[in-house]
């Protein structure tokens, strides 16, 4: 089976799995294992932060952002396509008690300056207020659109300019930042908090990274431990972690491979694929007379496992568990499963 449904599906190297049994371990808690410090000190310095957070989770990570930069009842500014605003459980209304104002932020999915303040509100009397902006790169729900910095800059100034605090999710923002060719503060440098995960492209098995300064920090990991999210002897996967920082120059070969795989798809009948920026396909299946529901039930028929993505668009996502045969391999069997 060749699984291309997302670059979670990834499994631990060796070495990982080493630097799991061997990890110094404590509960982190306490802030006594010293494994997760050195991963959350190592985090931060690469995003260009004070401090950092380990979370189980990058949707655990957005949504803790979320609640220590707002108060309750406030409005967050989204694209309408993010996946704070579509994956996320309604979590900014549960966790938080804040509502979403969706922008259409097409195409790349970011908000340009006049949106942003065109979507402010003001705190008075009868209004609570915008408290946050929510961007995201690589924005998912967009074929993985790698957002150049410039944009995020501008957006992020917009928000600043009304005293309202920006939050970045970065889930696959090491993607953005290879295929820009930039290093990844200069996307993450006008944010106030980043998250980003390491265990989509980079291969670790669990866990994500909220950086900021060090107060937010402080108050993120308050908020962390309501959230259930507090954890013990923590190093057996904080280590792994620490091993997945290493990967970030691999992921310009998923890259190059989820072009490949672009160009194959493309050629077949029925088919429309944009290329893509970084290691997200989305195909268009209208054209063979099937919905993407009947599309990913063929494919696994034949094999391969994809994830539907809307009515009739399918997503393949190209990752370090897939090789240059295995998504050629990946295009014949799709071929054959369409005929």
């Amino acid at each position: 089976m060749i699984d291309l449904r997302s670059d979670t599906v990834t499994k631990p190297d060796e070495e990982m799995r080493e630097v799991a049994r061997d990890a110094a371990v404590g509960d982190d808690v306490y802030g006594e294992d010293p494994t997760v410090n050195e991963l959350e000190a190592r985090a931060a310095d690469l995003v260009g932060k004070e401090a950092a957070l380990y979370v189980p989770t990058g949707t655990m990570g957005n949504q803790v952002a979320a609640r220590v930069h707002t108060e309750h009842g406030q409005e967050v500014l989204a694209d309408r396509q993010s996946h704070v605003v579509k994956y996320e459980l309604g979590g900014l209304a549960q966790h938080s008690g804040l509502q979403v104002r969706m922008l259409d932020a097409d195409p790349n999915g970011v908000p340009t300056p006049e949106q942003v303040a065109d979507g402010y509100v003001a705190e008075d009397v009868h209004r609570p207020g915008t408290g946050l902006l929510c961007l995201e790169n690589t924005h998912n729900a967009r074929g993985g659109r790698a957002i150049p910095s410039g944009e995020i800059a501008a957006a992020a100034e917009a928000a600043h300019d009304h005293g309202v605090p920006v939050h970045l999710d970065g889930a696959r923002v090491f993607n953005a930042a290879v295929a820009l060719d930039v290093p990844v503060t200069d996307i993450t440098e006008p944010v106030d908090s980043v998250m980003f995960c390491l265990s989509k492209g980079l291969g670790a098995p669990v866990g994500s990274m909220l950086a900021g300064s060090e107060e937010f920090v402080e108050r993120a990991r308050r908020t962390r431990k309501l959230f259930g999210g507090g954890m013990r002897q923590v190093g057996v996967i904080a280590g792994p972690g620490l091993r997945a920082l290493e990967n970030v120059d691999d992921l310009a070969t998923d890259h190059e491979n989820a072009r490949v795989l672009a160009d194959g798809l493309d050629s077949v009948a029925g088919l429309s694929v944009a290329e893509p920026e970084t290691n997200i396909v989305l195909a268009d299946v209208a054209e063979t007379g099937l919905d993407a529901a009947a599309v990913i039930d063929r494919l696994r028929d034949h094999e391969v496992l994809a994830t539907q993505f809307g009515p009739t668009t399918v997503r393949f996502c190209t990752h370090r568990d897939v090789d240059r045969e295995d998504v050629e391999t990946a295009v014949d069997r799709v071929a054959t499963a369409l005929e």
